[in-house]
């Protein structure tokens, strides 16, 4: 199981970003896939998952509205699309597959981990 995180970079607060995770290795359609953050000193937090079926959900009002979770089943791909991104937005971006299908909001609820893209939001 591999799971690739890409599109992270620089932007200035006010821009967007679409990050991307690449998954390989399993079948994609039963897994639920989550996107979470982890900024310098501070714990990792669950942004967003989408399940085996489709259901999405976003875990924290900070990026409601701001954020948006897809996946192309056919490419085996989910996307976190960031738009009107904060400082605060600054963080390690990492994608994360749940053999169950179903969404939890806790990091320890997941199985395979990707290693990460740095999302780095200028003032």
């Amino acid at each position: 199981v591999q799971l690739v995180e890409s599109g992270g970079g620089l932007v200035q607060a006010g821009g967007s970003l679409r990050l991307s995770c690449t998954a390989s290795g399993f079948t994609f359609d039963d897994y639920a896939i989550g996107w979470f953050r982890q900024a310098p000193g501070k714990e990792r937090e669950g942004l967003s998952c989408i399940s085996s079926e489709n259901d999405v959900t976003y875990f924290q009002d900070s990026v409601k509205g701001r954020f948006t979770i897809s996946s192309d089943q056919a490419k085996g791909t989910v996307h976190l699309q960031m738009n009107s991104l904060k400082p605060e937005d600054t963080a390690v971006y990492y994608c994360a597959a749940e053999t169950d299908g179903a969404i939890y909001d806790t990091a320890q609820r997941y199985d395979y981990w990707g290693k990460g893209t740095q999302v780095t939001v200028g003032s």
